[in-house]
């Protein structure tokens, strides 16, 4: 896509840090000073349920720093510091987050709302979702604040909403805004899309990611995760995973430490004008066992060269699941995670300018 140079590209940012910041040290201990002292004068009602919120929620909320080790081009290893936000969503230490936090960490710290600062442990991850859990282990002495979980099923554009996060390292900031809009889509890096996000103009910087968003009564209906912006930083376009999202994932990954998922037995597609043609199966998948055909590789002698040739016209192209018609790698990813392991799904094809269905019994798929 060309853009008009006078007009500067839009961003999508995930709402993290990357970088070594200076010491925060000072101001964190300011924070935690004042954040406990109640304002009782010259305040207006909605401000009062602001102050509320925030003494409840913030020490719900902690900052997590990430050390990874990237080589440089000398094989070198040259640590890396990130930072962004958790959720507590158990007593015992449990703390939702975006999988983009934690993606490349070596090693994982969580300070808690009194400045702890403890090592923490991956539990499992989403990447689909961009969601993740990690897990502290508490002095006994220490007692965590949970957010309770609201509904984002019933959510309203312009209801307000609350974020609080770690930007820029400064610890539990809440910005305030409204929902913009519902229903957005957020496409992740390996393509996948996660519907259903919510769109706000509360402030979300980069440190933001994984930290809570709550509506007005101070209940938890969606992580931060991303902004889109012309500058790397918040220009009113920040958004949310829906909390409804992450409540049918974490007890899976608390539970099994991973989502189980059917698999296809698929490998690759391509987009075409009738659905998806297949690409790459998987040859000891259940939809090569069942009778799919991929593109066929030739191999051929040519001299004293050995050519290899994909004829992608041999493919077959699917075109519906179940009677549902497919048009979008996530179209049909989306339909399969309605499924589970040991279902039948019936396959709608074209062969040629024959139309074939074809049942295959979906397996587990391999965990990423």
């Amino acid at each position: 896509m060309k853009l008009n140079r006078a007009v500067p590209s839009i961003l999508l940012v995930i709402a993290s840090i990357n970088f070594l910041p200076v010491s925060f040290a000072a101001l964190r201990v300011a924070a935690s000073a004042s954040q406990d002292k109640i304002v009782t004068s010259h305040i207006s009602e909605e401000e009062a349920n602001n102050i509320r919120i925030y003494k409840i929620a913030n020490k719900a909320v902690v900052n997590i720093s990430t050390i990874s080790a990237p080589e440089d081009s000398m094989f070198n290893l040259v640590p890396h510091e990130g930072f962004g936000s958790g959720t507590v969503i158990s007593e015992d230490g449990y703390i939702l987050t975006n999988y983009h936090v934690i993606q490349h960490a070596n090693t994982l710290r969580a300070t808690i709302f009194d400045g702890t600062v403890l090592q923490a442990k991956v539990v499992g991850v989403d990447p689909p979702n961009d969601l993740a859990v990690i897990k502290i282990d508490l002095p006994l002495s220490i007692k965590l604040t949970v957010i309770p979980y609201g509904d984002s099923s019933g959510l309203e554009v312009g209801a307000r909403v609350f974020a609080i996060g770690n930007p820029f390292g400064l610890d539990r900031t809440m910005t305030q805004g409204i929902i913009s809009s519902l229903g957005r889509t957020l496409k992740l890096e390996n393509g996948r899309l996660i519907k259903g996000i919510i769109q706000t103009d509360a402030a979300i910087n980069p440190g933001n990611s994984g930290g809570p968003l709550l509506n007005s009564q101070g209940k938890l209906i969606g992580i931060t995760t991303a902004i889109l912006s012309r500058s790397g930083q918040s220009a009113g376009i920040g958004l949310a995973i829906p909390i409804n999202i992450a409540k049918q994932i974490v007890p899976q990954l608390i539970a099994n430490h991973q989502i189980v998922r059917p698999d296809l037995g698929i490998q690759a597609v391509q987009v075409v004008d009738k659905g998806l043609r297949v690409t790459k199966l998987d040859e000891k998948g259940p939809a090569a066992a069942a009778g799919l055909c991929g593109a066929k590789l030739s191999v051929y002698q040519q001299g004293p060269f050995t050519i290899q040739s994909l004829d992608v016209n041999a493919a077959d192209i699917i075109t519906a699941v179940d009677n549902v018609n497919v048009h979008s790698v996530d179209d049909l990813l989306s339909y399969l995670e309605l499924k589970k392991p040991g279902q039948v799904v019936t396959l709608t094809i074209l062969r040629g300018e024959r139309k074939v269905k074809i049942a295959v019994k979906l397996t587990t798929a391999n965990v990423l």
